[in-house]
């Protein structure tokens, strides 16, 4: 579901984005405005941005060889790494320079009223993108609230997504009040402003990204209350006595690994030893269906020995 989710997500807001930047750029000809360069340029890394995202789910899907034994399910963390990078590259510090540009030498806008429609069309393309990713990450989101959901999710597709519409919609309207305010003011300097406010905007949800993918890359292990559930499921069998050490790590967005060491009744016979640690791989499975690679290691639980 999450892997046919972030596609979709990610095919609406490649459609809504290469056709909008098209339009702004159109748009920035006519009127010469810095903000519908700025939207423009914006508009131009978003779909490129969806391009990597997709270009990082096919590579994810090649098959674990003996140099990458765990597969390539990270490969969706690093493009969605470069993702963030083009948009507070490509996006933010483009803005922010044509922004400065345009304050130390204004120029008046030609045809504002072609900005205006171009940007209203801009905002209901982007609605729809942003609708789609929303409905396709309402499912995996739960009871979390949105910005939990973009700290927490280990499908980094669909977070990426949503901040990226989040930001378009919100720099849209920034756009729309820079050329407005330059219209009813007869000042262009108000252009540059909106543009310097998408520059700004464009780089607090870079940075944002570069952090949670960062995060990702190096490796993230299992939030509290699923590590709790497989804890939980392990210790369910007789032959248990506890959890002695456990460690998990996401492998990929849908593949988690589980290693720990299990504290067993003393005196089983290896046969007893074996069945149980299988019966607890096939608990934690059914329960948590992502933990795809589990390594338990049988051992006295010593603790309860020494009492």
């Amino acid at each position: 579901m999450s892997a046919g989710g972030g596609t979709r997500a990610i095919l609406a807001a490649l459609g809504a984005n290469a056709g909008i930047a098209l339009a702004k750029f159109v748009g920035y000809l006519v009127t010469g405005s810095s903000s519908m360069l700025a939207e423009a340029v914006h508009s131009v890394a978003d779909t490129a941005n969806q391009g990597l995202l997709l270009l990082g789910g096919r590579t994810a899907r090649r098959r674990a060889n003996p140099e990458h034994p765990f597969g390539y399910g990270r490969d969706r963390y690093f493009y969605s790494f470069v993702v963030a990078l083009l948009l507070f590259t490509l996006g933010s510090v483009f803005a922010i320079y044509e922004g400065i540009h345009k304050l130390q030498e204004p120029e008046p806008l030609t045809s504002p009223l072609v900005a205006v429609i171009i940007l209203l069309v801009a905002v209901c393309l982007e609605g729809y993108s942003f609708r789609t990713a929303m409905r396709e990450s309402a499912p995996l989101k739960g009871d979390l609230t949105w910005w939990q959901f973009i700290r927490q999710a280990k499908v980094p597709e669909l977070p990426v997504v949503l901040l990226e519409d989040t930001g378009a919609l919100i720099g849209l309207v920034f756009a729309l009040a820079g050329v407005g305010l330059t219209v009813l003011t007869g000042d262009p300097v108000w252009d540059a402003v909106g543009t310097l406010c998408i520059g700004t905007l464009l780089g607090v949800i870079a940075i944002i990204l570069i952090v949670e993918m960062k995060s990702l890359l190096i490796g993230e292990g299992a939030a509290a209350p699923l590590l709790s559930t497989i804890v939980r499921e392990l210790e369910a069998g007789a032959a248990v006595e506890r959890v002695i050490h456990i460690k998990t790590l996401y492998l990929g967005p849908e593949e988690l690994m589980v290693a720990a060491k299990l504290g067993f009744t003393s005196g089983l016979p290896v046969d007893a030893v074996a069945a149980a640690i299988d019966e607890a791989e096939a608990r934690v499975r059914g329960a948590v269906p992502e933990a795809r690679v589990i390594y338990l290691e049988p051992d006295l639980d010593r603790s309860r020995v020494a009492s």
